[in-house]
């Protein structure tokens, strides 16, 4: 009897695995199915801005050179003292001004060195504008030439001394930006599925790309494009 009774358990038992796995194959058959007959559709919505840079920073560089040189870097104070007084002349207070490094280069100490050089010693000074008021700088720059009838050349054709302007209210616009790419991301999904005869149904994914700042163009750097690109996957019905 309890040899009966245990067969009968065994039995039970491989036919209730073997009933797993056929469900389980049946289950993952129709996910296949499912799957297969799945239809999506992947757009992309662009949104750009044109805004006015709020921020400006202005190197203003200029070289002096001479064989003595304890006249030469009181001369350079001197001039640095010039610069500072142009700039609050033109609307610029202490705290948007400051000095930068100075380098002194010794042409004689170098390894190869020219004997027929007129000035030994040769002084780069830096005056460098942080300020909140792109218009003052645009402003000053107008009259630069002013500081060459003191003698100051302000260096403008060196990479180093390239005028940098910032827009730092991107947090202000991003969620209206986002906000117009995903519309219209949606309105070419519904075009798509329109010219396809399709319904448009809920969205699978959504990706949001990185931010852009650039310039406009070369000539007025203080104006900024700010881009965004949404990527967007809906489903889609008959």
């Amino acid at each position: 009897m309890n040899k009966i009774s245990n067969v009968t358990v065994v039995m039970a038992a491989v036919c209730l695995s073997i009933g797993l796995i056929a469900l389980g194959f049946i289950i993952k058959g129709a996910a296949l199915d499912i799957k297969g007959m799945e239809r999506t559709v992947q757009v992309k919505g662009l949104a750009e801005r044109e805004v006015v840079a709020d921020t400006v920073i202005w190197p203003l560089q200029f070289n002096d050179a001479d064989n003595n040189l304890e006249k030469l870097v009181e001369r350079v104070e001197q001039k640095n003292d010039a610069v500072i007084a142009f700039l609050k002349l033109h609307g610029f207070d202490d705290e948007e001004i400051s000095t930068g490094t100075q380098s002194i280069i010794d042409k004689q100490a170098r390894e190869y060195a020219n004997d027929n050089q007129k000035f030994r010693y040769v002084i780069s000074s830096n005056i460098i504008v942080y300020s909140n008021a792109p218009d003052k700088v645009k402003n000053a720059l107008s009259k630069v030439s002013q500081l060459a009838k003191q003698n100051i050349a302000i260096v403008q054709d060196n990479y180093q001394t390239r005028i940098e302007y910032i827009f730092t209210g991107l947090n202000d616009i991003k969620p209206a930006m986002v906000q117009e790419a995903t519309e219209k991301a949606r309105e070419v999904a519904n075009k798509f599925a329109k010219d396809s005869n399709s319904l448009l149904g809920k969205i699978k994914t959504a990706r949001q790309g990185q931010f852009s700042i650039s310039d406009r163009d070369s000539n007025t750097p203080q104006i900024k494009n700010v881009r965004v690109v949404t990527s967007v996957e809906y489903y889609l019905s008959d």
